[in-house]
């Protein structure tokens, strides 16, 4: 959600903050500030772009070797400069950055307010930064332990920066459930909520863990503490992660570049992990846990958004290769259920940015009960990769779209081996089937590319359809999932209603809706229920839709019926989603882009939601 940028050096700040803030535009966000330090302290504030910001202090003094910015993604307080990011406590000492909720922020404010504070602001931040002030003055601490105590006393997420102007040779960081990275340099410190934003500068970098508080200065001097006042051994690592991974090269926009990545990133997904020469597939973490797996209950798969339309791809693959009881769970509801939960289960959290407040939750909840945890996420060394037992990246790269695409193709290529191999150590699909299923998953670099030079093909149909005001996308078995993550592209970046459905619950209720204004697109490449789905788009056509049908190649049934089709390499049905949904990601993207949209950043959107 927001993003947070701090530099303490010897090096000038503004032009570091304000790259790293352009690095974390994708994150989603409404407003956007800086605070410098150069023996006065300078504040900028600004709704709208980091470009707004810019131009805010453009011609103004904005020397200084210490300082602090943020994007924010409004909670507390509509988006306007007054509450954006950074705020002020009420004796002008303390600067404060925050990502996350104070979620009991309002009865501090009460007792502030009683004690004389004012505030100027909506936020819940600016009430923590008075509390941390109230208690520093009271107590008359140094800022790392004023900080400490007031955190000890909120409830709620938060990553946040603070900067001491009477001290400005320091900076105190801290984190619970929102992430912040601490890069390294020589005698300086970059914080940022992402690692992307700070690559550019070092690789060498300490994830704080959750209830950690970090204190830095321009010495180069790192320390960290818990909550809880225990010292902390920081551990230094390597940023797996190169520049020229987050810049557009020579694409307009960051979705279509990872739209025409997806060749690459399904074969790195694949890659060690599977030899259909030799006949063998091996997935690192379901090897060492495959009694686990195997003895399982059930699985439970929890996720958020696109990665929950992967997860219901693999209840599809759980079930029929490998024969495993499979619930796919919204991580948002899971978490505030009570569900019938033990060490007889397995827990699968899928991810992209391994951060989705939400998903961890549901996985703490999980912890608790006793089941086994499986992590599948994109970012290396993100909160779910160190909170789960076990667990896979799906090495797609940055995804720097808010519109997941090659994320998704990353997740729904590890399921796939995931089952294929526990299929097949289980007895559960024969050697002669395996070993077609691993000559066919890998071609899936090479047809996913035959798909993408129908690009052009898919541009003329977006120019039909791209003044439509409502869509939708029907899909049998393994391509109902894919009919929802076509709706949710559509609704995401170009901001026409779409709705997703399996085909055969059309006619309980959607059938209503359709007319000739309404474009509905078929995902029509079952083999198995084939005649099922002609009946299907047969129907649709009696009411007068146009129909797009994605279908495979050769499939002159359909082709004779639809008004527009789109055709895609055969290959078995299980992996069907991998080619069905290059299409509709070139689709929506074409339309959004003809309809005047921020493919990159649609509104109100951000790309990892880290607040509930």
């Amino acid at each position: 959600m927001c993003g947070i940028v701090a530099y303490i050096g010897n090096k000038q700040a503004y032009p570091i903050l304000i790259d790293g803030l352009k690095r974390l535009e994708y994150r989603g966000y409404d407003s956007a500030g800086i605070a410098i330090y150069n023996g006065d302290l300078k504040i900028f504030k600004k709704k709208g772009k980091v470009k707004a910001l810019q131009n805010e202090v453009r011609g103004k003094d904005i020397s200084g070797t210490i300082g602090i910015g943020h994007t924010r993604w409004a909670t507390h307080g509509e988006p306007n400069d007054v509450n954006a990011h950074p705020h002020v406590s009420g004796n002008g000492r303390l600067t404060l950055i925050h990502n996350g909720i104070i979620e009991n922020y309002e009865t501090f404010k009460k007792a502030l307010i009683e004690r004389g504070h004012t505030f100027e602001s909506d936020t819940d931040t600016e009430v923590l930064v008075h509390l941390i002030e109230e208690i520093q003055k009271r107590d008359k601490l140094e800022l790392e332990e004023a900080v400490r105590l007031a955190l000890t006393k909120v409830i709620g997420a938060y990553a946040i920066v603070v900067m001491d102007k009477d001290n400005p040779d320091i900076l105190v960081a801290a984190r619970k459930d929102s992430p912040l990275v601490i890069g390294i340099g020589k005698n300086e410190f970059h914080i940022a909520s992402d690692g992307k934003a700070i690559v550019e500068h070092t690789k060498k970098v300490v994830y704080l863990k959750n209830e950690e508080i970090a204190l830095v200065n321009r010495d180069g001097d790192l320390s960290i503490k818990t909550i809880n006042n225990d010292i902390a051994t920081p551990f230094i690592q390597e940023l797996d992660l190169e520049l020229e991974e987050i810049e557009k090269g020579d694409y307009e926009h960051f979705m279509l570049k990872e739209i025409c990545e997806q060749p690459k990133t399904v074969a790195d997904c694949m890659r060690g992990r599977i030899n259909a020469k030799e006949g063998w597939i091996k997935v690192g973490g379901v090897q060492n846990l495959f009694q686990n797996f195997s003895e399982a209950r059930r699985i439970i798969i929890v996720a958020c958004g696109t990665s929950w339309h992967s997860a219901l791809i693999g209840e599809y693959l759980f079930e029929e290769l490998a024969r495993i009881s499979v619930e796919v769970e919204y991580a948002s509801e899971f978490r505030y259920r009570n569900p019938i939960l033990d060490e007889k289960d397995m827990v699968i959290a899928i991810s992209q940015s391994g951060e989705t407040r939400d998903t961890m939750a549901a996985i703490e909840m999980a912890k608790e009960k006793g089941a086994m945890l499986y992590g599948i996420v994109n970012s290396v060394g993100s909160s779910i990769a160190r909170l789960t037992d076990a667990g896979s990246y799906i090495h797609a790269g940055p995804e720097i779209g808010v519109a997941s695409t090659k994320a998704f193709t990353g997740q729904v290529t590890l399921l796939t081996m995931m089952a294929i191999h526990l299929g097949y150590q289980k007895g559960t699909i024969p050697r002669s089937y395996y070993l077609q299923l691993l000559d066919e998953l890998e071609e899936i670099p090479n047809k996913i590319k035959q798909i993408l030079a129908k690009e052009a093909q898919i541009k003329y149909l977006a120019k039909e359809f791209k003044d439509s005001n409502n869509a939708l996308y029907l899909g049998r078995g393994y391509n109902f999932p894919v009919a929802l993550e076509g709706a949710l592209k559509l609704k995401e970046i170009s901001y026409i209603h779409a709705e997703g459905y399996p085909a055969a619950e059309m006619k309980h209720g959607p059938i209503a809706l359709i007319d000739e204004n309404m474009p509905v697109i078929f995902i029509a490449t079952n083999k198995s229920i084939h005649e099922k789905i002609f009946s299907n788009i047969q129907e649709v056509k009696s009411r007068k839709a146009k129909v797009i049908a994605i279908v495979n190649e050769g499939d002159e049934a359909v082709k004779n019926l639809a008004d527009y089709i789109i055709e895609i390499p055969v290959t078995d049905e299980p992996l069907t989603p991998l080619l069905s949904v290059i299409p509709l990601q070139l689709l929506s993207y074409h339309i959004a882009l003809m309809r005047g949209c921020d493919v990159d950043q649609p509104r109100n959107l951000a790309k990892s939601v880290t607040v509930e």
